[in-house]
């Protein structure tokens, strides 16, 4: 098959799928249409990693501008095609892999779901959203999967209708993002106005006033903010954790937040031409970092702690942009898809097992769930940045790019680069940390869950109750997948050191001296303090030693209330103003003139009834009236 046919079938194969699972009914239990709404999924998403692969093995060397014609605006012209460049085929390469094992966990993971069918339709349509963003050669396009990517997410986040904590996280998700999601539309629209083209080589290539270019870049910026959870639209990450946890792992690892990252990969000759972009990224990713590693120490829900981690990482990602290294910022994005998913994925198996997300009433598993277990241990290890495992490269580059643009000579200012490269080297102490509390907490000691008939957890789950059990490693169709994206979690890094992989993204050569050493050290006090605290109180959580500060940071530095202060309340009381004054006053308005207008009709109505003696007697009065005027003003 040809790359011309691949490209384009990527992410049309995924929609289609996707539509036609829209069409099935929801199910209620008919194990028929379970079976077909599954079967579609699988197939869609196993169809699209074939064709990654074949993408991946022979990728487009330039943007041509192939495909076919949607709409023609005169001057601008709409088409749809697609670049597939080694970059783009990484990407979609892992958007697929995880999307196929998402589909897969979840025939096990919601096997009394009513709801599957459509599910598995949103499920498809947000993979293919996500592959027309990575492989779109037009804007419009791109700005179309962008779009269907978020209405998706609110119906996913939204699934379980029977958590009362789901709608509102669905709602806030989707309003959070569509702050953003206007001035990336606005920025678009500059691009492709000065450009006067929506083909990416166009715009790539147009020479922008640098004004125009900085105030579009800055305006796709307010978009990747929301997209992609980086401050200070990152609020709505953590509370989307009420979405089923494959949602989680499809929407964190290597989908919606990963778009906002590639987005700026994409448009990087732009960004490289824009010191004041770059330098509001950088202080953008660098206080996510921070606030995303500090608040992930003090959750006690096992899938907050690793939503405000993809807060963290992402932020990690964005950095790397920033410091002028878009080709560390993309290995991330690949690394962190694999292990993120993993962890997601792992998350969910216990949550199955257990019937909480909350690690004060877990403890003790490790040897009831040993795969499980492992599951967590790579990933884990590859999130803090353990060598050999994934993490540990990529996180190096980051860091070693940060350091090199320390010095000056990027278009980022050298402040910028210092600002990233402490925050990045700080959360790695911090991420060590707050890894190995989740690990201990979770699978050593003793369970902290005691039900009347056992030590296990008696309460709902899936709107059924459970009864006490010894948990155990999840069933084939969930455990496979954790064992096969342990692979790539423990020794994807190492394809930094593959010739054609290291080009293709054009990756420098790893450092393996003293660039390493003080993040090593970092990361082994992180752990080290962890155990060392786990250890002294046995069973109590080291999160204690925060004092004070634990809610503060529980609660992601209260910034929820920030935003609710000094944006919601504020924009609600105008809101009402507004109101106010066009129902009390331009309302009143209208209606008086209407109601005048009425009784002058109404008036004049009646003047055209007078009987005819009056009618004549009131002609010959005007008459007179009109001559004496007439009378006058010649006098005058």
């Amino acid at each position: 098959m040809s790359i011309d046919v691949a490209g384009p079938l990527l992410p049309l194969v995924p929609l289609i799928v996707g539509l036609i699972g829209l069409v099935l009914p929801p199910g209620d239990g008919d194990r028929a249409r379970r079976r077909l709404a599954a079967g579609l999924g699988v197939a869609g998403a196993a169809v699209a990693l074939l064709l990654a692969v074949r993408l991946v093995l022979d990728p487009a060397d330039d943007p041509r501008n192939v495909g076919f014609t949607l709409a023609d605006f005169g001057y601008l012209e709409v088409r749809f095609g697609t670049f597939v460049d080694a970059a783009a085929g990484y990407v979609a390469l892992a958007v697929t892999v995880v999307a196929l094992f998402v589909q897969i966990y979840s025939i096990a993971y919601l096997h009394d779901d009513r709801r599957y069918a459509p599910y598995v339709a949103q499920v498809s349509l947000f993979t293919g959203a996500m592959l027309l963003v990575v492989t779109s050669s037009d804007l419009i396009l791109m700005l179309l999967g962008w779009e269907v990517m978020g209405a998706c997410s609110y119906l996913l986040i939204g699934h379980d209708r029977r958590l009362p904590e789901a709608p509102a996280a669905a709602v806030k998700a989707f309003l959070v993002t569509r702050v953003g999601d206007v001035g990336f539309l606005l920025g678009i629209a500059v691009l492709i106005a000065d450009a006067e083209s929506t083909h990416l080589g166009d715009v790539l290539t147009h020479d922008y006033s640098p004004g125009t270019l900085t105030a579009a870049l800055l305006l796709i910026l307010a978009g990747v903010a929301g997209k992609s959870a980086q401050f200070p639209l990152h609020t709505w990450l953590p509370d989307a954790m009420a979405g089923p946890t494959p949602i989680s792992a499809l929407i964190h690892a290597a989908t919606m937040v990963a778009a906002g990252v590639y987005v700026v990969f994409r448009l990087y000759p732009l960004y490289r031409q824009s010191p004041a972009a770059l330098a509001t990224l950088a202080v953008m990713a660098a206080i996510t970092i921070l606030i995303g590693a500090l608040s992930a120490t003090a959750q006690d829900d096992l899938k907050r702690v690793l939503a405000w981690s993809t807060v963290s990482q992402i932020g990690y990602m964005t950095g790397a942009l920033a410091v002028g290294s878009p080709a560390a910022a993309l290995f991330h994005l690949l690394t962190h898809a694999a292990f993120k998913a993993l962890l997601f994925l792992a998350a969910g198996a216990v949550i199955h097992a257990v019937g909480t997300n909350l690690m004060s009433r877990m403890g003790g598993l490790r040897t009831h769930m040993p795969v499980t277990f492992w599951s967590f241990v790579i990933g884990l290890g590859a999130l803090a940045g353990l060598p050999p495992l994934s993490g540990f490269w990529s996180k190096e580059n980051v860091l070693t790019a940060a350091a090199h643009a320390t010095g000056g000579g990027e278009t980022a200012p050298a402040w910028a680069a210092w600002v990233v490269w402490l925050a990045a080297l700080l959360s790695v102490g911090i991420t060590a940390w707050y890894a190995t509390r989740l690990l201990l907490r979770t699978f050593f000691g003793v369970s902290r869950a005691y039900g009347p008939d056992g030590p296990w957890v008696v309460g709902f789950q899936d709107g059924r109750y459970r009864t006490p059990a010894v948990p155990h490693d999840p069933p084939a169709l969930m455990r496979w997948p954790l064992i096969l994206l342990a692979i790539p979690a423990a020794l994807l890094g190492l394809a930094a050191f593959a010739p054609g992989f290291r080009t293709a993204l054009e990756l420098e050569d790893p450092h393996l001296g003293v660039a390493v050493a003080l993040p090593m050290l970092l990361l082994a006090a992180g752990a080290g303090t962890a155990w060392w605290l786990w250890r002294a109180a046995p069973g109590a959580d080291p999160a204690l030693v925060l004092g004070r500060a634990e809610p503060f940071l529980a609660a992601g530095f209260r910034l929820d209330e920030v935003q609710d202060r000094f944006v919601v309340r504020p924009v609600t009381t105008l809101a009402r103003v507004v109101t106010a004054f066009d129902t009390n006053d331009v309302d009143a308005v209208v209606m008086a003139t209407g109601t005048g207008a009425s009784r002058a009709g109404a008036a004049l109505k009646a003047a055209h009834r007078l009987p005819l003696p009056a009618a004549a007697v009131a002609v010959c009065a005007a008459a007179l009236l009109l001559g004496a005027v007439a009378w006058l003003g010649a006098l005058a």
